[in-house]
């Protein structure tokens, strides 16, 4: 019970911190996909500095993954993949894919 809840206050809070952006930055970072690593780099980053595992990573990385199918169109055509994997998996198969997006990220920082 205490997991659940857990994972709800991180997609609580991946959902506020996306609300929050201003739609510039958004378009900033999703316009390239280099630009979108790069972010995401950044916050896997901050998350090994907060003591997060990669498991930890890869949940919170799924969490932004279903926003932004839920609410955002793809950019370019790495994004219009990721969109299509994304749509195409079920949760376990987006898990693994979150996986590969941290680890992806951590081969290149």
């Amino acid at each position: 019970m205490a997991n659940h809840s857990t994972e709800e206050k991180m997609e609580s809070k991946v959902e506020n911190t996306m609300d929050r952006m201003s739609q510039d930055k958004k378009e900033d970072i999703l316009s390239n996909f280099d630009h979108f690593k790069e972010y995401l780099g950044n916050k896997v980053s901050l998350a090994d500095k907060l003591g997060m595992n990669e498991e930890q990573q890869a949940k919170a990385a799924q969490k932004v993954g279903d926003y932004l199918a839920a609410h955002e169109e793809p950019k370019n055509r790495e994004e219009k993949l990721l969109y299509e994997l994304w749509k195409a998996g079920n949760k376990e198969e987006q898990h693994m894919l979150s996986h590969m997006l941290v680890k992806l990220v951590h081969a290149e920082s």
